[in-house]
Parts: C-alpha cells; sequence; structure tokens
C-alpha cells in the first residue's frame, strides 16, 4: 500500500490524467452527457491538426505540461481535479488533447523513421566499397 501511495505522490499528475481518461470514457461510452460520436471527431480532429501543424502543436503541448509540473502539490491536485470534472462533463474536449498528443507522437514517429532510413541509405552509399567484389 506504501508503494502505491508513493507512486501516487511522486506521479501526481500522471495518476489524475489515467484518472480522467477512465472517467472521460465511461461518460461517453454510456452517454452521460454527450455520446462517444463528439469524442471521436475531437480526438481526429485533434490528431489531424497535430499531424498537419506539429512545430505549434508541440509547442503548445510542452508549455501546458511544464506549467503542469511547475506547480505546487496543492495546484497540481486542483489541476488534476479540474481534468476529471472535464472528464464527466465535457469528455470530447479531454479525448481532444489525447488526439493532439496521439497526432505529435505520430508526426513525431513517422520524422524520426524517415530520417533513420535516410541515414541507412546515405551510409551504404558512402561505404567505402571499391566495386571490387574479391578481397
Amino acid at each position: 500500500m506504501q508503494d502505491i501511495e508513493h507512486f501516487a505522490k511522486k506521479h501526481t499528475t500522471e495518476v489524475f490524467s489515467i484518472l480522467a481518461l477512465i472517467i472521460a470514457m465511461v461518460s461517453s461510452a454510456f452517454h452521460f452527457f454527450t455520446g462517444p460520436g463528439l469524442t471521436i471527431v475531437f480526438t481526429t480532429v485533434g490528431a489531424i491538426l497535430a499531424i498537419l501543424f506539429p512545430a505549434p502543436i508541440q509547442k503548445g503541448l510542452r508549455q501546458l505540461y511544464q506549467f503542469t509540473y511547475r506547480q505546487d502539490k496543492t495546484t497540481e491536485i486542483v489541476l488534476g481535479a479540474v481534468k476529471i470534472i472535464v472528464a464527466i462533463f465535457i469528455p470530447f474536449l479531454y479525448f481532444g488533447l489525447i488526439g493532439l498528443l496521439a497526432g505529435g507522437s505520430y508526426h513525431y514517429h513517422i520524422h524520426s523513421s524517415r530520417h533513420a532510413r535516410f541515414e541507412r541509405r546515405d551510409n551504404n552509399t558512402h561505404s567505402n566499397h571499391t566495386g571490387d567484389e574479391h578481397d
């Protein structure tokens, strides 16, 4: 039990994010205030925006999370409670944020994979290969 408590104290933002995701999923799936339709739309729009405009989206997300992590524990708990309230009443907004994170991740991984592919190709063309097949 102490391990869980220690983890929760150390990772307060992450714990609140997980709780908000679960609550938003339940709220949306069971049509408490809005249905899953808006959730899907906002998640998709968030992902598309992050793929199309990666730099400003990443900058904004970085500022959001840096702001969150600079707060003291009390403010961090208040922000976590706000996440949960948003997750209950307007879950599509929370899933829109998740869409932004997903689109940013997609862009990052595609970009790094493409960069790695070009590096491999450049390394293969610039190798010390003389054209002689015999050792």
